[in-house]
């Protein structure tokens, strides 16, 4: 069985969630992610369904890590949801500041 790390609240950096939202492709699956009531796969969250399963897992790897995702898997899917309470807790604003800046793009 999958066993998936994900860090504590405590230790979220700023340079990482800063890093992982650098990236368009990453920045675009957080933000099909915040507001959703329930986990999603992996391909329903990309933005893109072209892109190869190898590169989709690296982003969903790097949000991960970051803390920005918690993922699950069920049955041969990994669900993943925004950690957007604990992204929050630990800088407030931060997503939603990101976010809307970002759709100005």
């Amino acid at each position: 069985m999958v066993q998936f790390v994900h860090p504590s609240t405590q230790d979220i950096t700023l340079a990482g969630v800063l890093s992982a939202l650098a990236d368009p492709t990453r920045l675009k699956i957080v933000k099909s992610l915040i507001g959703q009531k329930n986990c999603l796969s992996c391909t329903a969250a990309a933005p893109c369904p072209n892109m190869a399963k190898s590169t989709l897992s690296n982003h969903f790897r790097v949000l991960r890590e970051t803390g920005l995702v918690h993922t699950t898997k069920q049955g041969v899917e990994h669900r993943n949801a925004l950690r957007e309470a604990d992204i929050n807790a630990r800088f407030p604003g931060l997503l939603t500041s990101i976010l809307q800046h970002a759709e100005d793009d």
